[in-house]
């Protein structure tokens, strides 16, 4: 497993079940900063202790889809184990896996937490141990549930996760709760990945601000306050577009509230420009708008500009059977998770991928009073001056997001589109 390699607390996490260390926690959880090498080490120290301590017994990693599961653990743990001359079988098919060494075997289930439904998927089982990566993205009957399934002699748990909210169930119910459970806990900092080099390093730090550069690189559990996008000024500028290559638009459509559509382009450079918008507020103008009527603003609004597609609020389903009645322009029904796309468009600002146009004054109005909502207790905007960041917020999370291959994206769900761009 390459121990030499290793900072001092990775080696711990490795270690911590061995006789003399931390043998009689019933647990373990890592949280911190993102890369910081928690999850390589807990991996793998959940193997090599479930396969020193157990033989024929069944254990779990849990993720929050099994998809993801796979790519960012399973996978990369396979190469390190047929390395270190494991017997790895995967059972794609039956979704578990299972991992011999000489006389010894044990079976590893994979489960996908996404949703309340999923605790029933596990209901049932008898397991020596669990491991659930990225468990704050879990909801909570899931993470009971596989806790519960725990319930052979020597069982352990193993937790692992990136900082949300201060006021999310786990950090209340199990970080700081962690001595009365009898568990370990270890917070994980970039400096803890003696992998990365300081240019990777110093990238990560440059990439995010605010709550989310307390949580990702200082591995704090951190409030959203203040502005969402307190860099958005500067994307903004004064240089026209140059040569364009591609058109797309983005929509959040409205009848009492506002309606703002914004297009962009894509200059040789590869960074998109949101080059003008339209932004009808029916109680700044006085009247209302019907469907079809929004249209024809919106063909007004291209003029003869064909753009490869509109994305669309996923929420107005009576404006996207206008547009396709039509037939002219092509629809998606824009992703619709707010954190992980504010996410993204701060990390599309901070990468110079997008820039606004100065032209586009209720971008840039919006952009000065879209806040946190402090008093929810959890990580949520304002639901007030958002109609502009909404659909920049479909844009990018939508179509920039899926037309560039970048690891510093955050994975979004699925989402059913109406049409494919």
């Amino acid at each position: 497993m390459r121990l030499s390699k290793m900072s001092q607390k990775q080696l711990l996490v490795m270690r911590w079940w061995t006789p003399g260390m931390f043998e009689k926690r019933d647990g373990i959880i890592c949280d911190g900063a993102v890369r910081s090498g928690k999850t390589y080490a807990m991996s793998h120290s959940f193997i090599l202790w479930s396969m020193a301590n157990f033989t024929g017994a069944d254990f779990a990693f849990c993720g929050k889809t099994i998809s993801s599961l796979r790519r960012n653990l399973i996978e990369p743990l396979k190469k390190s184990l047929y390395r270190e001359n494991f017997g790895v079988e995967d059972l794609k098919s039956k979704n578990y896996i299972v991992v011999r060494k000489g006389r010894i075997k044990n079976r590893y289930y994979l489960f996908g937490g996404k949703d309340e439904g999923s605790a029933s998927l596990i209901q049932g089982l008898t397991l020596s141990g669990v491991m659930l990566d990225e468990v704050a993205l879990m909801p909570r009957s899931f993470v009971e549930q596989a806790v519960a399934r725990c319930s052979t002699e020597g069982s352990k748990l193993w937790f692992n996760c990136n900082p949300d909210n201060p006021y999310h169930w786990f950090k209340r119910e199990w970080i700081d709760k962690a001595d009365k459970k009898n568990l370990l806990y270890l917070r994980f900092t970039l400096d803890d990945n003696p992998s990365l080099s300081e240019s990777i390093v110093n990238r990560y730090k440059s990439l995010f601000s605010g709550a989310f550069y307390d949580r990702f690189v200082l591995g704090k559990w951190s409030s959203a306050y203040g502005l969402v996008y307190p860099d958005f000024m500067t994307a903004v500028t004064d240089e026209p577009p140059g040569e364009i290559e591609k058109y797309v638009v983005s929509c959040d459509y409205g009848t009492v509230n506002p309606s703002s559509f914004g297009l962009w382009g894509r200059e040789k450079s590869g960074v998109w420009k949101r080059i003008s918008e339209y932004y009808f507020d029916s109680s700044r103008e006085g009247y209302l708008k019907t469907d079809e009527e929004h249209y024809r603003s919106l063909e007004k609004f291209l003029g003869a500009v064909e753009p490869e597609c509109v994305i669309i609020d996923p929420s107005a389903a009576s404006f996207i059977e206008c547009i396709n009645r039509h037939g002219r322009y092509k629809t998606v029904r824009a992703k619709n998770d707010v954190v992980s796309g504010i996410r993204q468009v701060s990390d599309a600002i901070k990468l110079k991928k997008i820039s606004i146009c100065s032209s586009c004054e209720d971008s840039i109005r919006e952009s000065t009073l879209y806040r946190w909502d402090e008093k929810s207790g959890k990580d949520a905007p304002i639901k007030e001056n958002d109609h502009a960041m909404d659909d920049i917020r479909y844009f990018v999370s939508t179509y920039l997001s899926a037309h560039t291959e970048d690891f510093f994206c955050m994975p979004l769900g699925r989402i059913k589109q109406e049409r494919e761009c």
